[in-house]
């Protein structure tokens, strides 16, 4: 089985007391109190969200 690196793109607001991770290529969202947090959660929900689906290809 070959892996290879997926960039995706984080962008982060802050809304009310919360700082919300967005990844936009798959639609995928989180929120901790700090961006450090929010980035950890977000990391966590794509893992989650790639053991059901496919992960996008890259240009070739």
């Amino acid at each position: 089985m070959s892996t290879e690196a997926l960039h995706l793109t984080a962008a982060i607001t802050h809304e009310g007391d919360w700082y919300v991770a967005r990844c936009p290529q798959v639609e995928v969202t989180s929120q901790g109190e700090t961006i450090e947090e929010s980035l950890e959660n977000l990391r966590e929900a794509l893992e989650l969200h790639f053991e059901e689906a496919p992960a996008p290809r890259s240009p070739t």
